[in-house]
């Protein structure tokens, strides 16, 4: 492999030979897991708290083939994506209508900046005692975590569409409805694809704070649950499937932009 320039690697926001990026990502990962063996190896932290890499791949096997990792997967899974979807459901058409008309931004953006600041965790004792403890308290967990943040990111997206597009549309004779659903719209998309991308992010993040809730079940459990008996290697494989889902994903949403969105710069 030829090394390229600096000026090749380092030209700001310019692309540069695919091996290299891979090359980059891939170095960085043996990096970090070389750093963690040797830590574990001469003991710079004692075992009970960082296992080395190669007990917490054994128990990873040993989860997943045992079985019952699955469903704990896949109840997260859902928990994620119908916190997701009902934020999505409510919080896009509300951050449009706030970053289209001034009114409706004085009534939603206030109050929406004023709640995101409260951390979703101080909320469990009033989701339980409004939904008890089933599934729908842990949806509603990772529901107010995303949805206000989603809300603001929307209305700014919103507010990003030129308004030179707006006017030109009057001038060729569109009324309001016609503005909104056929320029702002379409226009506000691609940027639109992007911000649910990094809400979802933020929907995993709230996983284990959801799975505080009286659960049974789900990797936020099984990693609370390891955390009482010290099993650090358990720990560690929860918190890996986590940022291997959540990667996973956004890969998804990524390979979903390309194909739905290809005049957009991005998508790496």
């Amino acid at each position: 492999m030829k090394p390229p320039t600096k000026a090749v690697l380092f030209k700001i926001r310019e692309d540069i030979p695919k091996k290299w990026y891979w090359a980059g990502t891939i170095s960085t990962f043996i990096i970090l897991i070389i750093i963690w063996k040797l830590m574990s190896m001469f003991n710079l932290v004692q075992q009970t708290f960082l296992p080395s890499p190669e007990d917490v791949f054994f128990t990873f096997i040993q989860l997943i083939t045992a079985g019952d990792y699955w469903s704990d997967i896949w109840i997260s899974i859902y928990r994620v994506f119908m916190g997701f979807l009902l934020a999505a459901v409510i919080g896009v058409p509300l951050g449009i209508l706030a970053g289209t008309f001034r009114i409706t931004e004085s009534i939603v953006i206030p109050l929406s900046e004023f709640i995101r600041y409260m951390p979703a965790p101080a909320f469990i004792p009033l989701v339980m005692v409004w939904s008890g403890i089933g599934e729908t308290a842990k949806i509603l967990i990772i529901f107010i975590g995303s949805f206000f943040q989603l809300v603001i990111m929307v209305a700014d997206n919103t507010h990003e569409v030129s308004k030179d597009l707006i006017y030109a549309s009057y001038t060729l004779g569109a009324n309001r409805k016609a503005a909104l659903m056929k320029v702002i719209l379409p226009a506000l998309l691609p940027k639109l694809f992007s911000t649910l991308r990094l809400i979802m992010g933020w929907a995993w993040t709230y996983l284990v704070v959801a799975e505080l809730v009286a659960a049974n079940s789900g990797i936020g459990y099984s990693i609370m649950k390891a955390q009482r008996f010290l099993n650090t290697d358990v720990i560690f494989v929860g918190i890996f499937v986590i940022g291997l889902l959540g990667l996973l994903i956004d890969r998804c949403f990524v390979l979903m932009s390309r194909v739905l969105f290809p005049w957009t710069e991005g998508g790496r």
